[in-house]
């Protein structure tokens, strides 16, 4: 009988990592695939993305909005917790997979631990400055079995108390659509989006939960500083955690300025492209962090949101000063791109994803957690 497999994808950020993990099981006879598409997927003032989920041609789709008109994320998390749990009892999936450190995330670990189904969470055991580490490491904790990018991970996860062997270094999925030759040119994506720039940066800034007092501050530094750069740039519209409305309020500075190209999402293929023919990327964004280094591409990363994150050595760190950040950008600019580095794996994380998933032991995964001592 076929394994069933739920997929809980909340944003296009994650939807980007599982989406490589999704297609290379549904195309595996062994498992029927399912996809729980919620939070900003299903937000038409942040595009819509959960389209972007459907023109993939993946099957099973069931769509669930999440938010409510107070927008906290104590009550998201309720809301989906409460969608989930029905939608869970009614297809009894076999293995819920779940990404990284967003409440729905969490609802995933929630509803899947109190109904006594394994749970997979992807690209645990990674740290960063905000309430989403206090997130990740909590679905770390209701997870049976952890999927992490790098060595690093894994031994948080194993200091965290967690069992060795129900943790599999796979790398992040995300690099295998990094390289897939099946990425779109950049003269397809600049015509796709309409984008008028030869050259170009990248904005993406997103707020911090526990600053949200600063929000709007924190933004307008940054968009003055764009401004007086002169430099062109693509801004994509931060998450809809607490405090986007005044980085959305910040962004207004722009209209009008043939300067700036402003999308609520862009298709994660597209994005990547549009990322590895940049000049370089600022703001607060993980694309930063993460996939930036591996195209060789700049990047400037303002204030806490990504503070003890993996950091390459080329990005350029500043606080929210708008001076700082024009000084950051001149000497990016200056400097250019530099060799492609690999912190997080070669690109094969759906094979290694599946050949675990193909081991019969890894059904019996013990759903009773034990707690492993450091001795």
């Amino acid at each position: 009988m076929k394994k069933k497999i739920l997929f809980l994808t909340g944003t296009r950020a994650d939807f980007g990592k599982l989406k490589s993990l999704i297609q290379i099981c549904e195309k595996n006879e062994n498992f029927e695939v399912h996809i729980f598409a919620t939070g900003m997927h299903l937000h038409k003032q942040y595009g819509l993305t959960v389209n972007e989920i459907v023109k993939s041609g993946f099957k099973n789709i069931y769509k669930y909005i999440n938010y409510t008109n107070e927008s906290t994320m104590d009550l998201t998390l309720a809301k989906t917790i409460e969608g989930l749990s029905s939608y869970v009892n009614e297809e009894k999936p076999d293995l819920i997979v779940i990404h990284g450190d967003r409440v729905e995330a969490l609802a995933g670990a929630i509803v899947g631990a109190l109904n006594n189904i394994l749970v997979a969470h992807i690209e645990g055991g990674e740290v960063s400055g905000t309430i989403d580490e206090l997130i990740r490491h909590s679905v770390s904790k209701l997870s049976h079995v952890h999927f992490v990018s790098n060595e690093k991970a894994k031994k948080r996860l194993m200091q965290m108390g967690e069992i060795e062997k129900n943790i599999y270094e796979i790398g992040s999925p995300d690099v295998d659509i990094m390289f897939s030759n099946q990425l779109p040119s950049i003269k397809i994506v600049l015509q796709h989006y309409e984008i008028p720039f030869d050259k170009y940066a990248i904005l993406m800034f997103h707020p911090v939960t526990t600053e949200n007092e600063i929000a709007y501050r924190a933004s307008n530094e940054l968009v003055q500083a764009a401004i007086e750069s002169d430099l062109n740039y693509v801004v994509i519209y931060p998450n809809n955690d607490l405090g986007s409305g005044e980085i959305l309020k910040s962004y207004k500075l722009f209209e009008g300025n043939p300067k700036f190209k402003i999308f609520p999402s862009i298709r994660f293929e597209y994005f990547l492209v549009l990322l590895k023919n940049s000049q370089f990327i600022i703001g607060n964004s993980s694309a930063g962090i993460r996939e930036a280094p591996y195209y060789g591409i700049p990047t400037i990363n303002i204030g806490s949101r990504q503070m003890n994150r993996a950091m390459n050595k080329e990005i350029v760190n500043v606080d929210y000063d708008r001076d700082e950040i024009k000084q950051a950008i001149s000497s990016v600019m200056k400097k250019g791109t530099y060799p492609a580095q690999n912190l997080f794996g070669i690109g094969e994380s759906d094979k290694l994803f599946l050949e675990v998933l193909l081991k019969d032991d890894f059904w019996q995964i013990n759903k009773q957690k034990s707690f492993r001592d450091i001795v």
